[in-house]
């Protein structure tokens, strides 16, 4: 009798859970160029530009440019920082601004990347911290931001790289946002990113990656009193080139 009514009441739990939130599933396709010019033995740019697609390549999800400079402390540790123009449009259902507009966004950011040799593995961690700017627009007639929003938020990325041959590899990581700051909203916990891919090295100075990604997001905001969820599934190309 006990276990039917802790059945029970696990029962109602989940099903009061699942209802307060709002769930949404998207197909996504990320593009993705990175370039990294180098300056001295341990200062290099960083140069990149992601074309974020919805409905795997039909409709606008995110146009992102970023530029920066890295420095190489040793061979396992570098940082690097730089600054991000971001344009985010509305996409799926539930727009993540609450005037479905596209909306811009200045980014600065600060980085620490240590990377680990483990057997014939590489294992990655990089923690990034954000500055962000986010443009807010008031009604639907806005041409452009009413108002700017200012956000802070960390990100941790953990990655293992696996080679095959001397030209193929597989990569696998996870990388989890945290907003933090007085202006964050019901999205403390921002979004999650997990991705599987396969790489092949052309060179020592090019490379490229694909396979499958999934991003979790959750809204700033609540819609009829609740959590707005999105679940985006997809594929993500990325080409890498370093100049020396």
């Amino acid at each position: 009798m006990k276990k039917l009514i802790f059945a029970v009441c696990l029962f109602f739990s989940v099903c009061g859970f699942a209802q307060s939130r709002i769930s949404e599933h998207n197909s996504i396709g990320w593009y993705a160029f990175f370039v990294s010019p180098r300056i001295t033995d341990k200062l290099s740019g960083h140069i990149e530009y992601q074309w974020r697609r919805e409905d795997f390549i039909s409709n606008w999800q995110q146009s992102l440019s970023r530029i920066g400079l890295t420095y190489k402390i040793n061979s396992q540790v570098s940082v690097q920082a730089g600054y991000g123009w971001i344009v985010t449009y509305p996409y799926g259902k539930y727009s993540l601004a609450a005037v479905p507009k596209d909306f811009p966004e200045h980014r600065i950011y600060e980085q620490l990347q240590v990377t680990t040799p483990v057997g014939k593995t590489t294992l990655s961690h990089r923690l990034r911290l954000e500055q962000r700017w986010l443009g807010r627009l008031n009604s639907i007639q806005s041409e452009k931001p009413d108002s700017w929003i200012f956000l802070n938020r960390f990100r941790y990325m953990p990655r293992l790289d696996v080679p095959l041959n001397d030209k193929l590899y597989t990569a696998l990581y996870d990388e989890i946002f945290i907003g933090f700051g007085k202006n964050v909203g019901e999205n403390v916990f921002d979004q999650n990113r997990v991705a599987l891919l396969l790489g092949y090295r052309f060179s020592k100075a090019v490379r490229a990656e694909a396979g499958f990604l999934n991003q979790t997001v959750q809204l700033a905001r609540e819609i009829d009193n609740k959590n707005v969820f999105q679940y985006n599934n997809g594929f993500i190309i990325n080409t890498y080139i370093n100049i020396n």
